[in-house]
């Protein structure tokens, strides 16, 4: 995956640099089939299942509706000869060399023909499905935002826990990024620990997140910032002034959430 991003950064860079509108990838429903069978193996969400995007800023994937086989086929009629990026040749080690040529055959045989076109389907449908809980979370971060400064992130934890489970966590994990923590290094395992805060809240600590960052649960807001700026003596997350009133204000917080309340 790191890889892959410093090829597109690399991609991105060039275009820049040259005044291009758009760079062309190759990628075609074969790539993007293989893509979503290697989420599914990792137990991905509907983002990584959604396969590679059409289009991201200047980048674009004109073939993804195209078989591998006619793009090469296209290829030889125009007299070209592609390159092959040998990570991807029969018998190499990469794992989606493997699915290429091991995984997908066999699925192929049992199942009979159109694995890949399904697969590509399934990218299709989740994509949809992706940009309308991404709309529904980016509605709900707005309206929890208490936000009062750049660096970090506050939010309101009654109006974050009558949302659904999906759209919470998609809010929760957008706001993670807002508030510095870095989305490569962002795993479900932090955004669950975070949705803990709202939804079993029971008087946690700071939660540790990657870059630096943390999230605590304070007086009704959930903040995100830096780690070491979520100490309760400093006073910046609470709304009701002295600290002991918000160290009230939290032991109130947790008795609620022992009785079965929100919070």
């Amino acid at each position: 995956a790191a890889a892959r991003d410093a090829r597109l950064a690399a991609l991105e860079d060039a275009a820049r640099a040259v005044g291009a509108d758009a760079v062309l990838l190759g990628h075609t429903l074969d790539d993007q089939a293989e893509t979503v069978l290697l989420g599914l193996a990792r137990g991905s969400g509907a983002r990584s299942l959604a396969g590679m995007p059409p289009r991201r800023g200047v980048l674009r994937r004109p073939f993804l509706a195209v078989r591998r086989t006619e793009t090469e086929a296209a290829c030889h009629a125009q007299g070209l000869v592609p390159w092959h990026d040998p990570t991807n040749a029969p018998g190499a080690t990469p794992l989606r060399s493997r699915v290429r040529h091991e995984v997908l055959p066999v699925l192929e045989g049992v199942l009979g023909p159109g694995v890949a076109q399904a697969l590509a389907r399934t990218a299709d449908q989740l994509a949809a499905d992706d940009d309308a809980l991404t709309h529904l979370a980016d509605d709900l971060l707005a309206r929890a935002d208490r936000s009062p400064a750049l660096d970090v992130a506050v939010l309101d934890v009654d109006v974050l826990a009558a949302a659904p489970d999906a759209v919470r966590r998609r809010a929760l994990r957008a706001a993670l990024v807002r508030a510095g923590v870095p989305d490569g290094a962002l795993h479900r395992v932090h955004v669950l620990a975070v949705d803990a805060l709202v939804t079993d809240w029971h008087g946690q600590g700071v939660v540790a997140l990657p870059g630096g960052r943390g999230a605590r649960r304070r007086c009704g807001r959930l903040a995100v910032g830096p780690a070491e700026e979520l100490d309760p003596s400093a006073g910046r997350l609470g709304p009701h002034g002295g600290a002991g009133a918000d160290e009230q204000h939290e032991r109130d917080e947790q008795g609620r959430g022992a009785s079965g309340g929100r919070g």
